[in-house]
C-alpha cells in the first residue's frame, strides 16, 4: 500500500464536505478535536498507573 498523496486527501476532504455541509465543518473540527485530547489524556493516565514510581525502590 502506497502513501496518502494529496489527491486522496482533497477527495476524503470533499466527501466530507458534500457529506456534512460546511456549516457543519468546525463544530465536526472541534468535537474531533476533543475527542483526540481526551484520548491522549486517559492513554497519559494508564501510563502513569502502570509506570513504576521510583521512590518506592530501596
Amino acid at each position: 500500500m502506497g502513501r496518502v498523496g494529496i489527491q486522496e486527501l482533497f477527495l476524503v476532504f470533499f466527501v466530507i464536505l458534500l457529506v456534512f455541509g460546511p456549516k457543519r465543518l468546525p463544530e465536526l473540527g472541534r468535537l474531533l478535536g476533543a475527542g483526540l485530547r481526551d484520548l491522549r489524556a486517559s492513554g497519559q493516565g494508564l501510563a502513569d498507573r502502570f509506570r513504576p514510581d521510583s521512590d518506592e525502590s530501596g
